[in-house]
């Protein structure tokens, strides 16, 4: 027996003991983890660690009421316990009218092949290495005088859910992680940049000597930076900040934003808020993919789907509670921990590429601002304002020039969305991953 067939024996055990002691439905969710992190500066190893945890997670439901305990204790006893405490808890707390299991029909029954899990386990020597080349080469750079050090990771993990309507699945995945962050210069004068990579595979990484060169470049790059005088110019995104608007996307479409009302973008689903060239997919499928899953955490079957098709909001991102809430059913977005309820969440998310390079993109900017680095969080979720701090580089007539540092770049994300064009640069990165950006009109508070 597999250890995936154990957690699913072990949960629907704990689930029938539930339904017996009054339960009138009830769902488990286990989950299981390894991982190892290892973390060097100046070449002297900081840390070298392994983890391994086990979490369960159970929720009954009494009519309208729920309850939920989590435990990492899986012996008969403690098991026992846990339903007892659920019972008496979702017996003493107030009906909540949206909660419930998925009904049997809307339930996953066929689960896509992801290639979401490395079958190889990599040894601590391995991981010392990754890092090792990554602060040799960022050192390597003339111009960089210090390091914050370099890291590499490994981790891997299984989920099961099983519930009381029929559904029961599982699903593993792993990831590697490289990064290294160095310094350039001296005293006051001194910048510090970085660079990293994750991927499900390590073949899939990129190479340690490489990261560990950009990563000083960038550092040398940034000396000597600017300040500039408050304007209103074109602003462009380089795709490790790119990803960023992205995000405040997500949050504002989120399920919990739209039935509180306090979304900057509650009355504008089926309306353009992009130009029509922006397409925006979310794809738990996705082989190999940072985020992939082939059902959702309350068992519904998730699939691709664009966000913004053609600029238009097409959906937002639902779970069952607030589906229900909203009078609608559920986008196969739910989320799940061990000792919470469902959550709406996003899986792979990304901006597909435009049709010009950066450097078209930027071509006929006079004067603008390419940005590097993203400092704050001033974004006002219900209005949509943004301001935050930033640095990077000075664009003058088309071309990136000085580096430029304490300013802070501020619009509305309605106005933001409208004026945004993106470049062909896309690359699966972080799991939330977006192409260079252009986004028009811009204030830039200076000196």
């Amino acid at each position: 027996m597999t250890p995936s067939d154990t957690a699913l024996d072990l949960l629907s055990d704990l689930i029938a003991r539930a339904r017996k002691a009054g339960a009138d439905a009830a769902d488990g969710v286990l989950v299981e983890g390894i991982s190892i992190s290892h973390a060097q500066r100046l070449g002297q190893i900081e840390k070298l660690e392994r983890s391994e945890g086990y979490d369960l997670g159970l929720r009954v439901l009494i009519g309208r009421k729920q309850a939920i305990v989590s435990s990492n204790d899986r012996s008969p006893a403690a098991l026992t316990g846990l339903v007892e405490r659920a019972l008496d808890m979702a017996r003493a707390v107030p009906e909540d009218p949206y909660c419930g299991l998925a009904d049997p029909a809307d339930i996953a029954r066929e689960f896509p092949t992801l290639d979401s899990e490395d079958p190889v386990e990599p040894t601590a020597e391995v991981l010392i290495e990754r890092a090792r080349i990554a602060e040799e080469a960022a050192r390597a750079v003339p111009g960089v005088t210090n390091s914050e050090g370099a890291e590499a990771g490994w981790g891997s993990s299984r989920v099961a859910i099983v519930a009381s309507n029929g559904f029961a699945g599982n699903y593993g995945g792993s990831g590697h992680s490289v990064s290294v962050s160095v310094l350039a210069g001296t005293g006051t004068g001194m910048e510090r940049d970085y660079d990293f990579s994750s991927a499900v595979y390590a073949e899939d990484l990129e190479p340690s000597e490489l990261l560990g060169r950009q990563a000083g470049e960038k550092a040398v790059r940034r000396l000597n930076s600017r300040k500039v005088a408050t304007c209103r110019v074109p602003v462009v995104y380089d795709p490790r900040v790119s990803s960023g608007l992205v995000r405040h996307l997500l949050g504002a479409i989120s399920g919990p934003s739209i039935t509180r009302k306090t979304s900057f973008l509650k009355e504008k689903l089926g309306q353009r808020i992009f130009p029509a060239a922006i397409r925006i997919i979310d794809d738990p499928h996705r082989r190999r993919g940072l985020r992939s899953k082939p059902f959702d955490g309350e068992g519904i079957a998730n699939r691709r789907q664009a966000l913004i098709e053609d600029g238009v909001l097409t959906t937002w991102l639902l779970d069952l509670a607030s589906a229900r809430q909203l009078g609608l059913r559920s986008t196969g977005h739910a989320s799940r921990g061990t000792s919470s309820p469902p959550s709406p969440s996003p899986t792979n998310v990304y901006l597909e590429a435009g049709a010009v390079t950066p450097a078209e993109l930027i071509a006929d900017i006079k004067e603008g601002l390419y940005v590097t680095e993203l400092m704050g969080q001033g974004i006002n979720g219900v209005t949509g304002d943004y301001s935050r701090g930033a640095s990077g580089f000075w664009i003058e007539n088309g071309v990136i020039t000085y580096p430029v540092s304490e300013i802070t770049i501020a619009g509305n994300l309605n106005q933001m969305f409208a004026e945004l064009s993106a470049a062909n640069d896309l690359v699966f990165k972080s799991g939330v991953d977006a192409p260079t950006l252009r986004v028009d009109g811009m204030t830039i508070a200076g000196s």
